[in-house]
């Protein structure tokens, strides 16, 4: 069944705490980055919380336990426990248990959250390709990660054992900056073999079907800053998102986006989630209007006039650019209009 294409971003009349049931949120660039917490991230989700919105933190990193990412959140002024976090590691080893007997050994190439993920599914982890592994799973192990790790994985694959990946995220958020993620040490090995690892994390349907497993979310909002990963896992699950601008997303890349990587609403951080969303009226024709701006697509770019909150006139870009886009990306110039928000 096809669905239709989003062509702005909606509106809520309700506080966005109050029209969804649980806030499915990722970590790296939405809760925290480089480990500290994000401007307005701790009060908003202890107001939501406090008003009856479940939180639970859905992260496609595998280094970690959900023990440990708990405690870590708590730290933070964040209250939680291990019950409210899932991984991509669950996600995979899931995916991995599913396709091999209990007891079966599991060659790691990753951190101490995905031995603990693959023992919750009853599978041992081992950590050289001598070792008669039936299947092989890579997930980020952090800056450490010793290379001989890659090597394992590249001699049990060539003798035909299968490859999983928690996630092929290229990049992740740090205090310093941007790095390399998980999905760069899969290219090692993909180069290295030539094989296709089957992967678990967002946006795929097993990292959202994990998540639907653990939470019971009824009425969910993804919360994410990755529209390649966040907002298109909504997409793929069919359930509605919020995209915050605290991470790896800028305007430009928003207003560029195909389909799939068009979020519900549009905030600045998490403070979103506790009030409405302003709708985005108007047509292509006469120009697409949010508080006192107004955006239209010209021939060779986006124009933006009035002034106002400059959240308002990125919603009335979206809305611009989604339309003109189509079923595809919009490749309008966008420069402009958006350095007359600050964007």
């Amino acid at each position: 069944m096809s669905r239709s294409v989003r062509t702005r971003p909606e509106g809520s009349g309700q506080a966005l705490s109050e029209a969804y049931d649980t806030a499915l949120l990722d970590l790296d660039g939405v809760v925290y980055a480089g480990g500290n917490a994000i401007a307005h991230a701790v009060e908003s989700l202890g107001t939501a919380r406090d008003g009856g919105m479940r939180l639970a933190y859905v992260t496609n990193n595998a280094l970690r336990t959900p023990d440990a990412v708990a405690g870590h959140l708590t730290e933070l002024g964040i209250p939680a426990g291990a019950q409210d976090v899932i991984t991509s590691a669950q996600a995979v080893a899931r995916l991995v248990a599913d396709e091999v007997p209990s007891g079966a050994r599991v060659l790691v190439v990753g951190g101490e959250g995905l031995r603990v993920a693959l023992r919750e599914r009853g599978l041992v982890p081992v950590e050289s390709a001598d070792d008669d592994p039936v299947a092989v799973v890579q997930g980020y192990g952090g800056p450490e990660l010793p290379w001989g790790r890659f090597a394992e994985a590249c001699y049990a694959i060539a003798r035909g054992v299968p490859w999983f990946a928690s996630n092929t995220d290229l990049t992740i958020p740090s205090a310093r900056g941007i790095a390399p993620g998980n999905g760069a040490a899969v290219e090692v090995v993909r180069i290295a073999t030539g094989a296709e690892p089957r992967v678990a994390g967002k946006p795929l349907p097993p990292m959202h079907r994990e998540t639907v497993l653990r939470t019971g979310a009824e009425r969910p909002l993804v919360v994410g800053d990755r529209l390649d990963t966040d907002i298109e896992g909504a997409f793929n699950g069919e359930v509605d998102s919020l995209l915050v601008l605290t991470g790896v997303t800028d305007g430009a890349q928003l207003l560029a986006a195909p389909p799939e990587h068009r979020p519900t609403y549009v905030d600045a951080d998490l403070r979103g989630l506790l009030t409405g969303q302003p709708e985005v009226s108007g047509t292509a024709d006469e120009g697409f209007r949010c508080g006192g701006w107004t955006a239209t697509a010209g021939a060779e770019r986006l124009e933006l006039t009035g002034d106002g909150a400059a959240l308002d006139g990125l919603r009335a870009l979206c809305a611009a650019a989604w339309t003109a886009g189509g079923e595809k990306g919009c490749a309008l110039d966008a420069g402009k209009a958006l350095a007359k928000l600050g964007l």
